[in-house]
């Protein structure tokens, strides 16, 4: 996270916030925001919120993640929010959008984790 600049900056009664910005760290070659980095934005929040919602003794690991890239951003800020979509005993389903400045939907990714109990 720190790497990138990922900063958490709202926790709501069902969903996480975080903001990342659009730089040198997170542009790919053509100066446009990388894939990439929104998906680590997408995964690191799910995977945060997720955590926040299970017992102690559980861990939660992600176990697939799509994202479609809807808009380019080329520079500031992106704002990322997760929110459940599925709260199971076994897994989590969660809904991540990514959005610039102006509001605008930059990137809406989906994260399933499996929830685990006991273990290191």
């Amino acid at each position: 996270m720190e790497p990138l600049g990922i900063v958490f900056t709202e926790l709501g009664p069902d969903w996480l916030r975080a903001t990342m910005p659009v730089d040198a760290r997170t542009r790919q070659p053509y100066g446009l925001l990388h894939g990439g980095a929104s998906v680590l934005l997408a995964e690191t929040l799910g995977s945060s919120a997720a955590m926040l919602c299970v017992a102690e003794g559980e861990r939660c690991v992600g176990i697939e993640i799509n994202a479609n890239h809807l808009r380019a951003v080329r520079e500031g800020t992106v704002t990322g929010t997760a929110r459940p979509l599925h709260l199971g005993r076994q897994t989590q389903v969660w809904e991540i959008r990514i959005e610039d400045q102006a509001g605008r939907l930059v990137c809406v990714s989906r994260l399933t984790v499996a929830v685990l109990r006991g273990g290191a």
